[in-house]
């Protein structure tokens, strides 16, 4: 962690070439520092799992899942206090500045959304930055069961069918874990990240709207 910083579109890619990321301290603080963990938390593609009931529901098409639908939505949902999580690290600056990069073609976002009596709304998401064979997922969101789930496993389809090489979690949760996340220290995080950052890779290799089998195909597959 360091001083207090300018952010730029610019700078923040930088530091995601050399593994270090911003944070805020809260929703309400403008103080964002740079954060560079002793352990980084990525999911390796080869091992990544996926329960057989939550197979059965991405298989379902319960929900209608696209990307880059609604990227600043699926922010500010993230940014959302839940009652599993008081205080959130996304500020105003940092989602204007993921906007940006959102703009740029550097940031995306996979949105779930559920459609009921009540019309269609978005129940689900999460959002990341791509460079090269690399990319960086900064924060989820649910508001109904399994909603983010299934936006990850859209998510590691489309990576893994697009040619990427590295997905950087930040931090392993209980709720990663389950999928395979593991922690490993920062030089082997370094060295997996240049030579992601040396791969040419596609986010668009699927269309923006793919069906669950389609996905779990594309997982199968090149894993």
């Amino acid at each position: 962690m360091t001083d207090e910083i300018i952010l730029t579109p610019d700078l923040v890619l930088q530091a995601y070439s050399i593994g270090v990321f911003p944070m805020a301290d809260g929703r309400e603080d403008d103080h964002i520092f740079w954060v560079d963990p002793d352990k980084r938390g990525i999911l390796p593609f080869d091992t990544f799992h996926v329960s057989r009931r939550l197979r059965k529901t991405v298989r379902s098409d319960h929900f209608r899942v696209s990307v880059n639908t609604d990227f600043k939505g699926v922010m500010e949902a993230c940014a959302e206090d839940t009652p599993n999580r008081s205080s959130t690290w996304i500020n105003d600056e940092i989602i204007d500045l993921y906007v940006a990069l959102h703009e740029r073609g550097y940031a995306h976002s996979v949105e779930c959304y559920l459609t009921d009596d009540n019309g269609t709304s978005l129940v689900g998401g999460l959002y990341g930055v791509s460079m090269g064979g690399a990319f960086f997922g900064e924060s989820m969101f649910t508001r109904v069961r399994d909603a983010s789930k299934v936006a990850l496993v859209h998510l590691v389809g489309r990576l893994m069918a697009g040619g990427y090489k590295l997905l950087d979690t930040q931090f392993v949760t209980d709720h990663l874990a389950g999928f395979g996340a593991v922690e490993i220290p920062r030089d082997v995080y370094q060295m997996r990240l240049q030579a992601a950052l040396e791969k040419a890779a596609n986010f668009y290799s699927m269309p923006a709207e793919v069906d669950g089998s389609s996905i779990l195909q594309s997982i199968t597959q090149t894993s």
